[in-house]
């Protein structure tokens, strides 16, 4: 797992790269998982947590694209 600021300092293509490939890690897991084929339980909620903090990195940055003035 990356620390926030090495995934900050990542493009915008790498992140979303990492994005898919952690989702689909997690699907695979939740697969074993289902089929009682997964000993590491941890890594599922260690991927959670990854997506979470990826997506966080995009949200930020499309906030920091929109324009200043702008009110919700």
């Amino acid at each position: 797992m990356a620390k926030p600021a090495e995934l900050r300092a990542l493009k915008a293509e790498d992140v979303a790269k990492l994005l898919a490939e952690t989702r689909e890690e997690l699907f695979r897991l939740r697969v074993q998982h289902a089929t009682l084929q997964l000993t590491d339980t941890s890594r599922l909620r260690a991927l959670r947590r990854e997506i979470a903090q990826l997506l966080t990195v995009q949200r930020e940055r499309e906030l920091a694209a929109e324009p200043a003035g702008r009110v919700r």
